[in-house]
């Protein structure tokens, strides 16, 4: 395993910011949790990290138990590295300075301390830059300094909190390509914080998504998306309308809808990539419309349906117009 946590709990002034949360993540994947601001991610990984000690539970990485009951490990000796939002970079010293303070702090003489951290710039593609100091480097630059940061302290898990919300927007797609290579040659265990779900996806071997400080739902990106087991993750990730159902011949139904097996009243999932236009539908009425570059992004009102649905257009439309969609897919939730 490379991050093991059984139970673990975490109140602060009676408040449970993490409530008994249990998973286990094997070495080397990328693991991401996900969730909205407050549900406790940050206190996660301060647990983990060793900047927080549990109130109950266990903390198990690389094999190693780090916190349980009477055992904790301080976090200079669980092999963690930390990037935060902000990189702490020593703003004195030099891109290889930054990256050899690790080694010169253990009192490793200064030539071999240099020769190991230009072996970790390479891995984040900034050899060139070892001469600059931060001040001189992007965002997505002083991050990566941050990444060489953690393997020279010997990291086996790194931990990430939300590391692409201080990038502009244009950036954050080329750093998640740079995230996701220089974990796949570190070899490392990674977890990634963050509240944005479409990023999750992109990176994540693994993902979880958390609420009021519990684990909802933990899966591969695909299944989380595909399959949510309960309407808090149904409505957090991706875009899609709850549909009440009842259960008519065993199955799940609502006016032009028809879905999967049921065993009574539920409800259903419905995706934009689930809404067809077609000359034989249902009338529906476009409710909202917004341009997302190729795509119209619509929200429409249906007669065959008893709730508002998302559809994407390869075409121009306006509020108050008129087309026939059917519902060729969808998900019942389970429960």
């Amino acid at each position: 395993m490379g991050i093991e946590l059984d139970t673990v709990r975490k109140s602060f002034g009676g408040r449970a910011a993490v409530n008994g949360v249990s998973f286990e993540v094997p070495g080397g994947a990328l693991f991401a949790v996900v969730g909205p601001s407050g549900c406790g991610k940050s206190t996660l990984l301060r647990l983990i990290a060793g900047l927080e000690a549990p109130d109950q539970g266990r903390i198990t990485l690389n094999g190693k138990e780090v916190a349980a009951p009477g055992v904790f490990v301080p976090p200079e000796e669980r092999q963690v590295g930390v990037v935060f939002q902000s990189y702490a970079l020593w703003p004195h010293l030099t891109v290889a300075g930054n990256v050899a303070f690790p080694y010169q702090a253990q009192g490793m003489p200064r030539q071999e301390a240099d020769t190991r951290a230009a072996e970790h710039l390479k891995t984040v593609s900034l050899e060139a830059l070892a001469d600059r100091r931060p001040e001189a480097l992007s965002g997505g630059q002083r991050q990566r300094v941050a990444l060489a940061r953690c393997l020279a302290g010997a990291a086996r898990t790194i931990l990430m909190d939300e590391p692409l919300a201080n990038l502009d927007p244009h950036l954050r797609g080329t750093m998640e390509t740079e995230l996701r290579a220089f974990h796949d040659r570190s070899g490392v265990t990674t977890l990634y914080i963050t509240h944005d779900q479409r990023e999750a996806m992109a990176l994540a071997d693994l993902m979880a998504v958390m609420n009021a400080g519990e684990i909802q739902q933990f899966g591969t990106p695909q299944e989380i998306y595909e399959r949510p087991c309960n309407e808090m993750v149904a409505r957090f990730i991706g875009r899609g309308a709850l549909i009440p159902t009842e259960e008519a011949q065993g199955m799940a139904r609502q006016g032009i809808a028809v879905m999967g097996a049921a065993k009574g009243p539920g409800t259903m999932l419905v995706r934009p990539k689930d809404i067809a236009v077609s000359a034989e539908g249902q009338p529906a009425q476009i409710v909202t419309v917004q341009y997302r570059g190729g795509v119209w992004e619509a929200v429409a009102l249906c007669e065959g349906l008893s709730a508002e649905v998302m559809l994407d257009l390869d075409r121009p439309v306006r509020v108050g117009e008129r087309l026939n969609i059917t519902v060729a897919g969808g998900w019942v939730l389970p429960g």
